[in-house]
């Protein structure tokens, strides 16, 4: 075991049992440069914002989900230099890290032999709000010892909120978020907040819809909220609803795309996700009546 992991782990092994809302803001950080472990991440949301809050070399691999193509924010020369994993103990192992952040899917196996390898491990729970994906920021940064670099990913998180303030005049749209399959996101969810952010009103909770729930084609058109937006390729089999012909008949309708990339996770993705939904207000005819 290398001197560094001699150090860190003993102030980050209790961190899985307290992380959670409150237990974001609480965590201690390394003292000095010698206690800034190496980290594997098995957590695509996390992948992002260790990407930006550690130094060359301190991550080890990030989860095999940020390689798939459009998977999130990552930019592929950076890619290219953090290799993936598939998350086996075998593989975690062989890196040797100090630190592994999940999430609470990562099954009780890989925790128990972890903690037996005297390796430290972090679950992350889903960030469904503004609030929440800002107090990971400052976690992990604080975590691989550099809690500067997470102030200045919150406060650009926190710059494209306030840029996304409606106009004057603006009225407000009801807006769907239409996934393939008939998939939609729920009023709960993070894209319901950055949508709200900049002037639309989410519209799941008011048909009966929460997260995850199906809307059929037949549904979409004969109740559509005043923006459908379409998450997905239209290309893809499983997409192909939300291209369907029959909804450009629908009047005083808009569709427009969003990247699947954008709303899985926070992080790094609000300040792209609120300048796709900003260029989509801008690009939207003014309201007749």
């Amino acid at each position: 075991m290398s001197a560094s992991r001699t150090k860190w782990p003993g102030a980050a092994m209790g961190l899985a049992a307290t992380l959670g809302l409150a237990g974001c803001g609480a965590a201690p950080a390394p003292r000095t440069a010698a206690d800034r472990p190496t980290i594997v991440s098995l957590n695509l949301c996390a992948d992002a914002i260790l990407v930006e809050v550690t130094e060359p070399g301190q991550l080890l691999a990030i989860s095999h989900y940020s390689h798939k193509p459009r998977a999130g924010p990552i930019p592929a020369a950076v890619l290219r230099r953090i290799p993936p994993i598939g998350g086996t103990v075998e593989e975690i192992a062989a890196l040797a890290p100090d630190l592994v952040v999940g999430d609470d899917f990562t099954p009780p196996a890989t925790r128990a032999a972890l903690d037996r390898l005297g390796i430290a491990f972090v679950a992350l729970p889903i960030d469904r709000d503004v609030a929440t994906s800002k107090a990971q920021v400052r976690l992990l940064a604080r975590l691989a010892g550099h809690a500067e670099r997470g102030e200045r990913l919150v406060g650009r998180i926190e710059r494209s909120l306030a840029a996304a303030t409606p106009p004057r005049g603006w009225r407000l749209r009801t807006a769907l978020v239409w996934q393939g399959g008939g998939l939609v996101a729920g009023d709960d969810s993070l894209i319901a907040e950055l949508l709200a952010e900049a002037g639309f009103a989410p519209a799941a909770a008011a048909r009966g819809l929460g997260q995850g729930a199906i809307v059929s084609l037949e549904r979409m058109l004969a109740d559509p909220p005043q923006v459908i937006l379409a998450a997905g390729d239209p290309r893809a089999d499983e997409n192909r609803l939300l291209d369907h012909p029959a909804l450009g008949h629908l009047r005083d309708v808009e569709r427009q795309s969003l990247e699947l990339g954008l709303f899985y996770c926070g992080g790094p993705s609000i300040p792209r996700a609120m300048a796709r939904i900003r260029a989509i207000r801008a690009d939207m005819p003014e309201p007749v009546g």
